[in-house]
């Protein structure tokens, strides 16, 4: 039996990529972000994607958009599949809210799924809400390839959760670039990854998260 192909890719870049966005901000994508989405969707055009899901907020739409147009298919909008909620660290500059998100990441690293900062979401969280959204996908597109079209942390937090050789102490390796793709491979329940932030179309000061 062919086996479920998932391509995680996180959305392109957004029009103030230097700012913590969580699920509180509905940011759209910038110049150099609808370019990625244009040049993401032709990478994908003759990969045989059966179906093209994505998070509700603006800038993963907007990435899902022509993918699902370059394959002849319709983007399905799935809410929960939303970003981090962080808070009232979204909007606030990178440097300036980085002590804050770093403290808490550092506390996933140590295996304490459940810490976060106030009006933050945990790991376990995030991972509560997403994984059974993602284990239902495979299940419908049983041997199909399907991309999901989400968020930086999102991904994260699904990668190192279904991945059998990964665990949260190993946040910090996996990059997540805009418009990345992470292409994973199940047969029968165990995921397996072919390529991780497989980047199409790079922005020059790569930020992550």
């Amino acid at each position: 039996m062919q086996k479920t192909r998932l391509l995680l890719i996180r959305h392109a870049e957004t029009s103030a990529p230097q700012v913590f966005h969580g699920a509180e901000s509905d940011i759209g994508l910038s110049d150099r972000g609808r370019d990625q989405a244009r040049r993401l969707a032709d990478h994908l055009r003759g990969e045989g994607l059966r179906a093209v899901y994505c998070s509700a907020m603006r800038r993963a739409r907007d990435t899902a958009g022509p993918v699902a147009d370059a394959c002849g298919l319709e983007p399905v909008v799935i809410p929960g599949l939303h970003e981090r909620k962080i808070g009232p660290l979204s909007g606030l500059g990178r440097e300036e809210g980085w002590e804050v998100y770093a403290a808490t990441k550092a506390r996933w690293i140590a295996g304490d799924l459940d810490a976060t900062h106030e009006g933050g979401e945990s790991f376990a969280a995030i991972a509560a809400r997403v994984l059974p959204i993602i284990e239902r996908i495979a299940a419908d597109h049983p041997g199909e390839a399907v991309a999901v079209i989400a968020h930086g942390i999102v991904i994260r937090v699904v990668l190192l959760s279904l991945l059998p050789d990964r665990t949260p102490a190993d946040f910090d390796s996996i990059a997540i670039d805009f418009a990345s793709i992470n292409d994973l491979r199940r047969d029968g329940r165990t995921w397996a990854a072919r390529r991780l932030n497989e980047v199409v179309a790079p922005s020059p000061d790569r930020p992550v998260a």
